[in-house]
């Protein structure tokens, strides 16, 4: 009996309770694999019980310091927390053990982000677009971090290819018109970004405010 999927299954159903008990099962039945602490560990962090989430993952690593998945759910627990270096580092030791997909990449583009440090966040967001041309949330991201570093022409790009696949996407339309109004006299296409916003979000209040600056400007 793997207890380790049984405990998945109930965790994706949200029957917390028997989650615990068959991952609490699996590291009773073979303390000196890590999975169980990892699994148990992210069942505690769903259930927002950092403190012991994060000692599930510690000793996750202890049982065996090449599992990724440990410390990629510790990170997520740092960037939750606001603690983006630590998390940084966390992301890129998972990458280093094997961590696949785009979301790692994703994550470490964010907490050097968050620590202000665009730079060093900009080959991991690049890398992430690249895994996951498709995943809007990324391609929107990278956008706003080109914007960020006012490397506007392929901001431009990004943007534009969000708001194709989603023409109701409140923050392209905004990033986009802003990206306008910054980088170009085309006042008409930044009103245009910029209208789009706050029509499709009426709660988008910076965009009408934009929109109000950029009118005055060209007026």
């Amino acid at each position: 009996m793997d207890y380790n999927e049984i405990g998945i299954k109930a965790f994706q159903e949200k029957r917390y309770e028997d989650a615990a008990k068959a991952f609490t099962e699996a590291i009773e039945s073979n303390p000196d694999n890590a999975i169980g602490y990892v699994n148990f560990g992210n069942l505690l962090a769903a259930m927002n019980d950092l403190e012991r989430a994060e000692r599930f993952f510690q000793k996750a690593i202890t049982v065996d310091e090449k599992t990724a998945t440990a410390y990629y759910g510790l990170a997520n627990l740092y960037y939750d927390s606001e603690r983006y270096i630590e998390a940084a580092k966390l992301y890129q030791k998972s990458i280093d053990l094997g961590i696949e997909g785009a979301d790692a990449y994703y994550m470490l583009a964010k907490s050097f982000e968050r620590d202000e440090k665009y730079k060093l966040a900009l080959p991991y967001m690049q890398r992430a677009a690249e895994l996951a041309p498709e995943d809007l949330q990324i391609r929107l991201s990278y956008g706003i971090l080109l914007c960020t570093l006012e490397m506007f022409d392929l901001a431009k790009s990004e943007l534009e290819f969000v708001i194709e696949k989603d023409s109701n996407n409140a923050d392209a339309h905004y990033n986009l018109g802003v990206l306008y109004a910054v980088s170009s006299e085309d006042s008409n296409a930044a009103l245009y970004h910029l209208k789009q916003a706050y029509t499709i979000a009426p709660e988008f209040d910076q965009a009408k405010y934009i929109y109000d600056m950029v009118s005055q400007r060209f007026n």
